[in-house]
Parts: structure tokens; sequence; C-alpha cells
């Protein structure tokens, strides 16, 4: 039986199929699931670490439950994914005499969480599929899968958040749907068309289909074919508009940031969603002082626009708007706009939406499960085949401005398998050179920058700019660089090796390298790194 997983940066959720209903459900399990009357049961994104060194943690609820998240403490971690991958600028707590890094909390959370099931239902490990936000990099993909390998799932799968609740929404064929991600980390936009005609027996461009062949046949169902037209995203979530209203209750009342003024602005936004006034009581219990913390839809729609929030959305949306038009689509060819993520049911952020749409076109009833409920269908027999986020380029040395820069070899967008490869020709650069190696990266959008950094007890992601495009290096390390041994050495002046690139339908860039001097392959369509 298969399980579903959408780890989120304020909350995740479970979900498996009930084989009684042929439904799927969303799990609760003992002490770390938070049930509330309104939401479906959500696993706070929280951990608590009692003991590093033995990996012994408290996460989601239980730390709610327990108050462990309402001091001061460098053994709480919230927000913890956004860091994963991340480059992060400052120190590192360091717990029980080692340091941890934000990859070794996300583990223990995700390895709590399926020892639970473990314990339900030894077999429902059989399957596990994990929803992934739209703009991570490699490296967040790369630590994803080495936890499951860790944990010996038989079977894990990746599937895009927002592909993932358009299957959640479960709309019907021949749809163009935008879906709307918003949750507590990310903000991601995706243009998906789903489409059931396949009388032509030609899949349209990237295609995602509802069972393999002889699933198909056996159950007498046509297969549905999706394209994923257009993706956008930014770092951008509903944590950060909780240290927005931290922000503004320090400025006006002099309170002060902590933990407990972070739970009690969550709770003021979650308010705010319901009715349009909020409050919350605060007590100070080292000073004594109290107080009472207001606020209104107005005000709270003030600080966004304070935060150009607004403008930040308006970009995603005019990069996937602009991606449609390149393929002859505009804006009214769009059928339904679903919202996904805790942040979809802010007011504001929904009459953001019809701004763009008519209200009759938005759908907003399953904020919380459609991405795990969609992403159950893939252990249904529902295969993804997509196409690449990123661009990806080789590092070269810059003569011009004295600097290495970055050869796109591979654009974003590019459809997988390949079904031809891209040729690059290399020389020598140096007298006698005995090798020639070549750095790999992953190109990130130019339109924004971020870093992530501690203020204070807070991890912070802050937009730096668009000076340059962000790269993520894949192979950059010793052992890993090096393509081709020349024999006899290189000489600059002339074409020394041709280097093929492909990438499979498991997502690896492999490369063929020859030596035209010499007339031997060198590699023979080796493996250089898995993309996203």
């Amino acid at each position: 039986m298969g399980i579903a997983i959408d780890f989120g940066t304020s909350n995740t959720v479970i979900a498996r199929w009930n084989r009684v209903t042929q439904q799927p459900e969303t799990l609760s399990l003992p002490e770390i699931t938070w049930k509330a009357v309104q939401n479906p049961p959500l696993i706070p994104s929280l951990v608590y670490v009692e003991n590093a060194s033995q990996g012994k943690v408290v996460v989601g609820q239980a730390v709610r439950d327990r108050a462990l998240d309402l001091a001061n403490d460098q053994r709480f971690f919230h927000n913890f994914k956004r860091a994963i991958g991340a480059q992060v600028q400052g120190f590192l707590p360091e717990l029980d005499g080692q340091t941890v890094r934000f990859e070794q909390v996300g583990q223990w959370f995700l390895t709590t969480i399926i020892q639970q099931l473990r314990a339900i239902d030894p077999e429902v490990m059989q399957s596990l599929v994990f929803t992934v936000p739209v703009d991570s990099f490699e490296t967040y993909r790369l630590w994803l899968g080495q936890v499951c390998q860790a944990l010996q799932v038989e079977q894990v799968r990746m599937l895009d958040e927002p592909t993932a609740a358009a299957l959640g929404y479960g709309l019907g064929d021949r749809e163009t749907l935008l879906v709307i991600d918003f949750g507590g980390g990310t903000l991601d936009l995706s243009l998906v068309q789903l489409n059931s005609n396949t009388q032509t027996g030609k899949p349209l461009g990237f295609i995602l289909k509802w069972g393999q062949k002889n699933f198909a046949e056996q159950s007498g169902q046509k297969p549905k074919i999706a394209r994923v037209l257009a993706k956008a995203g930014q770092n951008l979530g509903g944590s950060d508009l909780d240290n927005w209203l931290v922000d503004y209750f320090a400025q006006t009342l002099g309170l002060a940031a902590s933990p407990l003024t972070v739970r009690l602005a969550e709770r003021l936004k979650i308010q705010l969603s319901l009715q349009p006034q909020a409050q919350e009581v605060y007590f100070n219990d080292e000073t004594f002082e109290s107080y009472e913390l207001q606020l209104s839809r107005d005000q709270f729609e003030a600080i966004l626009n304070q935060h150009q929030f607004f403008e930040r959305l308006d970009e995603c949306m005019t990069q996937v708007l602009q991606q449609a038009r390149r393929q002859g689509l505009e804006i009214g060819d769009i059928d339904a706009v679903l919202l996904v993520g805790g942040t979809t049911q802010i007011p504001a952020v929904q009459t953001w939406v019809q701004q763009y749409f008519d209200s009759h076109k938005i759908r907003c009833e399953k904020p919380f499960e459609a991405i795990a409920q969609g992403a159950l269908q893939l252990s249904q027999g529902v295969e993804l085949k997509d196409f690449l986020y990123h661009s990806y380029g080789v590092r070269y040395w810059d003569r011009r401005n004295n600097c290495h820069n970055w050869h796109p070899i591979i654009k974003a967008g590019q459809p997988y398998p390949m079904e031809t490869s891209i040729e690059l020709m290399l020389g020598a650069s140096l007298e006698n050179q005995p090798s020639i190696e070549l750095i790999v990266g992953e190109l990130g959008s130019e339109s924004e920058q971020t870093e992530v950094y501690f203020d204070g007890d807070r991890l912070v992601t802050r937009r730096i700019g668009a000076s340059q495009t962000q790269v993520q290096p894949l192979n950059d390390r010793d052992g890993a660089r090096s393509i081709a041994q020349l024999n006899p050495p290189g000489q600059p002046g002339s074409d020394r090796v041709k280097v093929q690139f492909r990438i499979d339908d498991q997502r690896f860039l492999r490369i063929t390298v020859e030596d035209l001097l010499a007339l031997q392959t060198l590699i023979d369509d080796q493996p250089v790194v898995q993309l996203s």
C-alpha cells in the first residue's frame, strides 16, 4: 500500500489509499498530529532536540503540547525545511557536542513520522511518494533521496507539489489548470493541462499518464495525459508573514521577538482568515507585563503592502502567463485555478487571485489535502514524466570580466528523456595539459536571489536583488571534475575532446567523451548527476 507525504514548511500531511472506500484518506498519527476543528489532520513541522548525539527528538504537535516551542531555546527548530540545501549565513547551533545542520533536523523529523507509520502497518512503506517544491535545487532532492535510502523504503518517487495538487482536485478531462500553492515557506505557480484524447496515439509534450500500459488495458480506462506548461516560484510563505507581524508589534508596542510572539502572530493571521478582527493576549512572565494584541484585516493588508507582498505575487503570475503565451495560451484559456496551502486562506490573497480570474473558476476547498492526495495517485498507477525546471550549464573562464562564468547547455523546459544529445567541443588551455575538467552547474532564476541567515534565533530568508544568476555547482569536488585524461597531453589552439550530453528517463545527465586526437572514446554514456 502506498503512502504520500507532503512535507511542508509549517505543516506536513500524510495520505494513504483506503482499500474499502477506494478513496484517499488523510492519516492522523498518535501524539504528533494537530487536530483542529476547521482543518484536516496536520503534523506541525516542528522539532525539539532532547539529545543530539543520540538522535532523541520530539516532533510535531507533541512539541506544542509540552510548550517546548515557547522558550528561546536552541534545541527548538521550525521552518527548517527552507534551510535544507541552502547556504546558511551565521553560526549553526551546537548541541551535545555536535553541530546540528538543518538537513539533520529534517531527517529526524521524517524518520520519526515514518517509524510511526511502520508501527501502524509494516506493509504501508512498500511505496512512498514525496512532494517537492517546484523551485527546489537538486541538493534538496538529493537529500530527500538519501533520507529515504537510509529508511530502507522499497520504492520512493517524487512529484512537484503543484502537479500533485492538480491531481488532488480531481478535475475532469480537457482542463487547463493553474495551481497556486502558497504554504508556509514557498509560493509555487504551475500551469497544467489535462487531456485524454489519445486518438493520434501521440502524447502531448510532457506527459503525466494514468496507469501503466497493462494497467490501463486491464481496467479498460483511457490514459489521462497532462502537460505541465509553465512554472514559477518564490521563496515566500506564511512564515514570512508571521515575522512581519512580529516586527510590526515590536515597532508599535515594543514587544520583543520570541517564539511565543511568533506563535501569537500566527494565531492572529489564522483568525483573520475567518473574521475581520483578531486579538490575542500576551503575558511576559519575566517582567509581569501583559499586552493585548489586536489586528484588523485592513491593518494586516497594510503590512503586506509595506513589504511589497502583492508585487511579488504579481511577478510570479506574470512569469507564468508569459510562458503560457509563448505556447499560444491566453489568460481566458485557463479553465480553473486551484488554491492550495494555508496562506491561500488569507482573504487578501484570494482577492488578489480574483483580480486575474472570475470567482467561478477559483477552487479553494482543499487547501491542505490536495497535494498529498494527488501525490498518492502515483502509487495507484500514475507515472510522471516532466520537464526540467532549471537550466544547466558548464563553467568557463570569462577573459573579458576576468572571472568564472557559466555557459548554458540545457535550457529550462527541456523534456526528458532527450531524443538527441547536445555536443560541446573542448580544447586544452595550457601547454602539455594532462586532463580536462568540466564543472556542471544548476542555473537558478535570474529574477531574484535569496539568502538564508539568522536574526537572533529566527531563521530568515531575504531577497538580495538580481545582479547575477544563482548557480548550484553539481560536481565541483575532488574526483568528480575530470572528464578526460589526455594521452598525449593537450596543447592549446585546437579542439581536443567532443562531449555529448543527454538526459535519460530518470533525469540523469549522462556524458560521452571522445578524444579527437587519439580517436578513442574515454567515457561512454556515464551518469554525472541527477537533475531536477
